[in-house]
């Protein structure tokens, strides 16, 4: 079996708790045909897609939320598409393989932040907001620096995210193709690139809903050939599991995975609320036409990604069963210090990829390596898409125009900053290729759930907010989560090779949390200034648009 994706291991995962990531020279492979067929496909009509949105694309309006036009149902599709990255598909099933039960930890977390989307901040968003997500938060408050911090936060997701995601489809582009890992960093750039500053939000929704299709009907079909081999019982799946793994029935039992209590509750805190907090997730609620059909995609959404998560639950438990120690298709045999070592070839992260090779053959083999490469650029797309938007909208239109933009000028910064972003992108993927970059998902997670969520939910929701308790709070929030994670044990120890972490927790979000709400209500309580009246008494009329949608409609027209 070709070894395809090997580095994916580790590259892409949403935590470092359990992730090892690949450092050094990718070994040459021979070339999977069927995985490179795929791929073509997969791109070729992802460019016609591409070339059919740019017609469509006229206004500041159908570039960033293609015209408001897409539906519910499809804009559900596409949000599960944007979520469902590589780090759910190969790192949860790989650590179901590893640990068992305790692999559901990660996709209960990542899981249980749609109620709050759902609840808390999809229909405000969509009655509030126009573009981005800083237009909520700066709607009664003093636009320059609130846009500035938001923008901030934005960029600093934006770019964290995309460096793990560049570095995992540079990687796999090298092992499909044969080719160097810069000319593959190039590639996986200009695509990116091509989607968005042609295609816009157009073309980015329909390149997460063909992959979101595909990774869905691949992963399905995964976990029923596991289960027809189980006779359609879960039960006899989990025996026969406990029977081949090492550890026995250990693995149905929880609390191995991540057993110290404050780091379970800071990592389960950074899963939920950075969801909410994520802004090329939060965009996508600006796609629909009203907040209707935005709970609407939140409700759809949320029923893909569980089912998803249940997937992943099954396939780890297949790869126990069928991706056995003693089969040379998947494991190797090394010498480490005198001693003879049984692997997985690519590491264990490789579980999901071995298992389609085992169930389906080569040619399935191809095509889950070419949905995992989709899994990445889906993500990228909609990354770009919100970096752009955070330059061109937020900063450039609202603070240095100060609202005077007209839509062309907005349009040439917006395409500017996506070719900027994707330039950046490719200097990054390639400065980071052989690095640990497991960790920059986290980060994303624990920056967007200490500075952006906090800020949002009390610009909705806290009368008494003000200008300078939420560009304070905000940047206080983001300041501590980043520094937390670099004295961590994460960078401190894994990346920066120190002996001892100077932060004890793997994940800051338990404490920066906190901090971003008490600073942003401290900071709030104790303003005095005109502004401060100012932003409080706008709170009444921005309650009553984000309830009942009265203005959005003539908002978003302009």
């Amino acid at each position: 079996m070709n070894k395809l994706l090997i580095t994916l291991s580790g590259l892409l995962v949403s935590g470092s708790v359990w992730a090892d990531a690949f450092s050094g020279e990718v070994e040459k492979q021979p070339l999977n045909i069927a995985a490179i067929v795929m791929f073509l496909i997969f791109v070729g009509a992802t460019l016609f897609i591409t070339k059919w949105a740019a017609k469509q694309n006229k206004s500041t309006k159908d570039f960033y939320t293609a015209g408001g036009g897409i539906s519910g149902f499809q804009n559900g599709l596409a949000i599960a598409g944007d979520y469902m990255s590589a780090a759910s598909f190969l790192g949860i099933s790989a650590m179901v393989y590893t640990t068992g039960y305790d692999g559901l930890i990660y996709s209960t977390g990542f899981l249980v932040g749609w109620p709050i989307v759902l609840f808390l901040v999809a229909e405000r968003l969509r009655n509030l907001g126009k573009f981005t997500f800083s237009d909520v938060v700066a709607y009664r408050l003093k636009q320059k620096p609130v846009r500035v911090f938001a923008a901030s936060g934005s960029l600093l997701v934006v770019i964290l995210y995309l460096i793990a995601q560049v570095v995992g489809a540079g990687k796999l582009i090298q092992l499909l193709f044969g080719m160097s890992y810069t000319s593959a960093v190039i590639i996986v750039g200009a695509l990116m690139v091509a989607y968005v500053l042609f295609g816009g939000m157009l073309a980015t929704t329909w390149v997460q809903i063909i992959k979101a299709v595909l990774l869905l009907s691949g992963a399905t079909f995964m976990a029923f050939m596991i289960l027809k081999a189980s006779g359609f019982s879960l039960e006899g799946m989990f025996l026969k599991a406990t029977e081949i793994h090492e550890k026995g029935t250990a693995i149905m039992a929880p609390g191995g995975l991540v057993s110290n209590p404050i780091d379970a509750l800071s990592l389960g805190l950074a899963l939920m609320f950075g969801t909410a907090g994520l802004p090329h997730i939060l965009m996508r609620f600006f796609t629909v036409p009203d907040a209707k059909e935005a709970r609407k995609s939140v409700f759809v959404a949320t029923g893909f990604i569980g089912y998803f998560y249940l997937l992943t639950f099954v396939i780890g438990f297949g790869a126990i069963i069928f991706v056995t120690k003693d089969n040379p298709q998947f494991f190797t045999t090394m010498i480490q210090d005198g001693k003879s070592v049984v692997e997985m070839i690519g590491g264990t992260n490789m579980a999901a990829v071995h298992l389609s090779g085992a169930l389906g053959g080569n040619l399935f083999l191809g095509f889950i390596s070419a949905v995992a490469f989709a899994t990445i650029l889906a993500v990228v797309a909609g990354l770009t898409l919100s970096g752009a938007s955070a330059v061109s909208h937020d900063l450039y239109s609202s603070v240095i125009r100060q609202g005077k933009a007209t839509q062309e000028e907005e349009m040439r910064v917006s395409r500017l900053a996506t070719l900027g972003l994707g330039i950046l992108a490719i200097i990054l993927g390639i400065a980071f290729e052989n690095q640990n970059v497991a960790f920059m998902v986290g980060l994303a997670f624990a920056l967007a759930a200490s500075a952006n969520f906090p800020i949002l939910a009390l610009s909705m929701f806290w009368k008494g907010l003000t200008t300078r308790g939420a560009v304070i709070g905000g940047f206080l929030g983001l300041l501590l989560a980043f520094v937390l994670i670099i004295l961590g044990p994460t960078v401190w120890v894994k990346v920066l090779h120190n002996k001892e972490a100077i932060f004890p927790y793997s994940n800051p979000a338990l404490f920066s949390i906190p901090l971003a709400f008490i600073a942003a209500w401290f900071f709030s309580v104790t303003d005095k200034s005109k502004q401060a009246e100012l932003d409080k008494a706008g709170f009444e009329a921005q309650y009553v648009r984000s309830m009942t949608g009265i203005g959005a409609a003539e908002a978003s027209d302009h």
